[in-house]
């Protein structure tokens, strides 16, 4: 017998990214396992969308300044809408405004998760000391307050479970995402396309990114920079918007980079992971990392900050590397070298470890819900 399972998120738009990814693959599993699925997330106006899998109910919220997302500021809105729904499953994707939702859920006798999608210590590190103790005391309060709230935490990788790990958490369980194995493939490899951004045969690098500050997109402009005083003959592409994108234009002026903005098609998105030598995944702070993973489903070696969750997942389909511009350069000149058939195979196979079945699976689990086993190999 089905049950609802209503996802409650912040910071999702139409043109945010994994967030919104993931809530998608989750529903299309959760719907296709004959499970009923709303998402609430905040817009400019309320409203309803229907959907092949469920439905979103839009909350409106005022927007963030600078950062092109939206906030829903007063959780009653969100608990309105789930006494009239009355779910069996709430599921949470914000550690902000709606993380009080799992205290309703449990006077309410519904099973509730809430996803850790950012390390905390991590992000008050950017603007706090990040050895402080003060900053430690905070950041473990929020989290132990998070996990007292909700019967499951979940993290995507160890790197995100760490923060948890350290206060002995009981209800944490970790679960890999997933990539679409289907739509990102290296088929998608486009001759017109690759002879149309590098006309004179330059190595095609690429970088799909949120311009914000949190995701350090002007590492990939230094890394250009760098790659040209070694005399390497590259041409950048990168897909995605932003705050810092006027700012990133400047910086790149006179440099073989291209601003795509946000790519809306998921299918040219595809053509142009697939057809790109390089990924650069520059964030810092990333707690799985789709778009690196999108690269490995497309056959393309990715360059990742080895400070974030990003080494575990991309395994050595590719370079993990501090975030400096030469070490990033040192690495894509590396894999360079490397033919592209081995540098194809070695990437799809690591994307092959993350089917969203066994994402699925793993969530439905944590949700108390009956799922079948994950393939062998999964997440190895």
């Amino acid at each position: 017998m089905g049950r609802q399972i209503v996802q409650c998120a912040n910071f999702v738009t139409p043109r945010s990214g994994g967030l919104r990814t993931a809530m998608r693959h989750l529903a299309q599993g959760y719907a296709a396992a004959g499970h009923e699925v709303v998402q609430i997330v905040p817009d400019r106006f309320d409203g309803i969308e229907y959907t092949p899998w469920g439905r979103i109910e839009f909350v409106k919220a005022p927007a963030v300044p600078g950062t092109g997302y939206r906030v829903i500021l007063q959780p009653g809105r969100v608990i309105h809408r789930l006494e009239r729904l009355g779910p069996d499953r709430v599921e949470v994707h914000d550690r902000l405004t709606l993380r009080g939702l799992g205290r309703w859920a449990r006077a309410e006798g519904i099973g509730s998760l809430v996803i850790s999608h950012e390390r905390l210590d991590q992000l008050a590190g950017r603007c706090l000391p990040p050895h402080s103790k003060t900053l430690r005391r905070a950041v473990d309060a929020s989290n132990r307050g998070l996990a007292d709230g909700f019967d499951t935490v979940v993290c995507t990788t160890d790197w995100a479970a760490e923060e948890f790990r350290r206060l002995s958490t009981a209800n944490l369980a970790q679960i890999p995402l997933g990539v679409d194995l289907v739509g990102f493939h290296p088929a998608n490899y486009d001759e017109e396309l690759r002879a149309r951004l590098t006309p004179h045969g330059e190595a095609l690098l690429v970088t799909a990114v949120r311009l914000s500050p949190e995701k350090a997109p002007m590492r990939v402009v230094e890394t250009v920079r760098e790659l040209g005083r070694r005399g390497r003959r590259v041409r950048a592409v990168i897909a995605g918007d932003g705050p810092l994108r006027a700012r990133l234009e400047r910086a790149a002026a006179g440099l073989p980079i291209t601003f795509l903005g946000f790519v809306t098609e998921r299918a040219e998105l595809a053509h142009l992971l697939a057809t790109a030598d390089v990924v650069v995944a520059p964030g810092p702070i990333e707690t799985f990392g789709l778009a690196a993973l999108e690269a490995l489903a497309s056959g393309t070696p990715v360059v990742v900050d080895s400070g974030s969750a990003l080494p575990e997942v991309i395994g050595s389909a590719g370079f993990a590397v501090p975030g400096e511009p030469e070490s990033f350069a040192g690495a894509v000149e590396a894999l360079l070298e490397v033919s592209r058939e081995r540098a194809r195979n070695a990437a799809r196979d690591r994307a092959e470890c993350f089917p969203w079945s066994a994402t699925t699976r793993g969530f439905l689990t944590a949700h108390g819900l009956s799922a079948a086993p994950a393939p062998a190999g999964a997440w190895s």
